[in-house]
């Protein structure tokens, strides 16, 4: 059923590497034409552009884009006290875990008389983008929302798609989960329209009884339009990442499980058609029974002709190696989303891995634990981009200013190293702007008046 790519016995650079590897396209450019009226339409007219791209896009429009406290709190009611337990255990574990990552302020003497202070200071007002196409995603209300509470920022706001079965309201469990995470601003408005509209807002007050303030950045993952949008927003507001289709790569050997594997390789691919899963393996034989498992266990989920669909296409696959050192490369080379490692010393392995937005180590620490109750963040960078950035944090909420202090002493003793380094670059006025604070410089004289 998985393509295979075998690299035994052949020596590929990096680059090479990464053109033989299983890799999806989503091409976001190729989306912009379609997407800058949607941004220029919702910068113009703000929550009555968005209502009639929720009719048309969603196929309703609902009440009012805040959606009511009543509405939110009938939904946390309706939960089942098994759903409800899971939330709340969840949203325990990754706040335990966030709440950790918060660095502390530092202050450091470079001189006598000289400090640098570096602050860390959350950003004020963040926007939340939880998907609801083609399934529920509450835990990614608690991926985001936690992180940024555990950062300090003051104002949430959640956007989700309205949803047709729900009278035009986001799917219940999301509104639950705001509501036990104590978020009680939530927006129904979906897709491109949701990234423009907390982008600008719509603080007119004519079509809301609130005022839909903007946001200072906008987080979460999302199809190929609200990425599209959030490459065209950039410039007004932070973003996370551009999130490309989930992946998950499998770096195991012969004493790897097949069954389980299998199983976390098809758990991936019921995301989304486009969705990416790859195994690596030294094994010939394991790499055989992956396989046959795969294909005489997907069809038996629910969302088997996507599994199918993902798990054909040309970003999944098997790549064969001579050797996990071998297959330490491809999977630095690859980037994972999600890696799991799978091999005689898992943990040994792991520790080889440089590149990938988190790593799963042994057979019992599964990419669907990390999905939802690990504690750790499942917003990750993918494509790969864990090549260079990180996965959702509660540093993504926060930003470092730097706090510079000097007496008259400290100037003085390092003025001669400013004044030499800005006559170097040509910028003597850099210097002059040093030298007027201890010497007895001529007053300027005045301008000669225009006639």
């Amino acid at each position: 059923m998985l393509t295979i790519t075998d690299l035994r016995g052949r020596t590929p650079s990096v680059a090479q590497l990464r053109a033989a590897l299983p890799r999806g396209a989503a091409d976001v450019d190729s989306m912009i034409p379609t997407v800058q009226p949607v941004v220029t339409d919702i910068k113009a007219r703000g929550a009555a552009a968005a209502h009639e791209f929720s009719e048309k896009f969603d196929g309703i429009r609902p009440a009012s884009i805040r959606v009511p406290e009543n509405i939110i709190a009938a939904a946390t009611a309706s939960l089942t006290a098994e759903v409800r337990q899971a939330l709340e255990e969840a949203i325990r574990r990754v706040r335990a875990f966030h709440e950790a990552q918060k660095p502390a302020d530092m202050t450091l003497e470079v001189a006598p008389g000289g400090t640098l202070t570096e602050r860390w200071i959350p950003v004020e007002r963040v926007g939340l983008y939880v998907p609801g196409g083609q399934a529920v995603y509450p835990s990614s209300v608690i991926m985001n929302a936690v992180p940024a509470q555990a950062a300090g920022c003051s104002s949430l706001v959640v956007a989700s798609p309205p949803q047709l079965d729900n009278d035009g309201w986001p799917h219940p469990t999301i509104l639950a989960a705001c509501d036990l995470l104590g978020v009680d601003e939530v927006w129904a408005v979906g897709g491109a329209q949701a990234v423009a509209l907390l982008a600008y807002g719509d603080e007119t007050g004519e079509t809301e009884a609130q005022p839909l303030a903007p946001v200072d950045m906008v987080t979460g993952p999302g199809n190929i339009f609200v990425t599209a949008a959030k490459r065209l927003c950039r410039a007004v507001v932070g973003i996370d990442s551009e999130a490309g289709p989930t992946e998950i790569a499998v770096l195991a050997d012969h004493t790897a499980d097949p069954i389980a594997v299998a199983y976390d390789m098809i758990s991936q691919a019921e995301h989304d058609p486009m969705a990416a899963s790859v195994l690596i393996t030294d094994s010939e034989d394991l790499a055989a029974a992956v396989d046959k498992e795969i294909t005489a266990r997907y069809e038996i989920t629910l969302n088997a002709d996507r599994v199918r669909e993902a798990l054909t296409g040309p970003q999944s696959g098997i790549v064969l190696v001579d050797d996990m050192a071998q297959g330490v490369d491809v999977a630095n080379a690859y980037a994972a989303e999600h890696l799991e490692v799978h091999t005689a010393d898992s943990a040994a392995t792991a520790a080889q891995i440089t590149n990938a937005g988190a790593i799963f180590v042994g057979n019992f620490s599964p990419v669907p634990l990390g999905d939802y109750a690990a504690g750790s963040n499942h917003v990750l960078p993918t494509s790969g981009t864990a090549r260079y950035s990180s996965g959702l944090s509660t540093h993504t909420f926060l930003k470092n200013v730097h706090v510079i202090e000097y007496d008259e002493t400290a100037l003085k003793d390092i003025a001669p190293t400013v004044i030499a380094l800005a006559d170097a670059e040509r910028l003597p006025a850099h210097g002059e702007a040093i030298r007027a604070r201890f010497e007895n410089l001529p007053a300027a004289e005045p301008a000669a008046e225009q006639e």
